[in-house]
């Protein structure tokens, strides 16, 4: 990867059930770069959930220290909606965990190569 970034393709980058293990919701490609713009999480259920989403360095793991959002709770049918700008680098992932199952979540941005 080289210099400035030639071509960017907006898209949505992944969407999922959310379950009670951390699991990896995207993953940047190689010779890409990735720009994180808005995350909804919706809770489908009769109870209130909590949600973990974390940015993941390439190799890393799940932890304190790259969560984007932390235990936030997320009302009976209600959705969380997250904006802003994040970047990735090639083999980074996105990572999400809930306290149990019944949230979904859809993430949107870029890929810049």
């Amino acid at each position: 990867m080289s210099g400035e970034f030639q071509d960017l393709t907006g898209k949505k980058l992944g969407q999922a059930a959310v379950t009670a293990t951390a699991a990896i919701v995207y993953e940047t490609p190689a010779n890409t770069r990735t720009y994180i713009k808005d995350i909804m999480v919706a809770n489908t259920t009769g109870g209130s959930l909590d949600v973990q989403v974390y940015i993941v360095a390439s190799g890393g793991a799940a932890a304190t220290s790259n969560a984007l959002i932390y235990n936030k709770t997320v009302a009976t049918k209600e959705y969380l909606h997250w904006s802003g700008l994040q970047i990735t680098n090639p083999g980074d992932t996105i990572q999400v965990l809930g306290s149990s199952t019944g949230l979904t979540i859809t993430i949107s941005g870029a890929e810049a190569v």
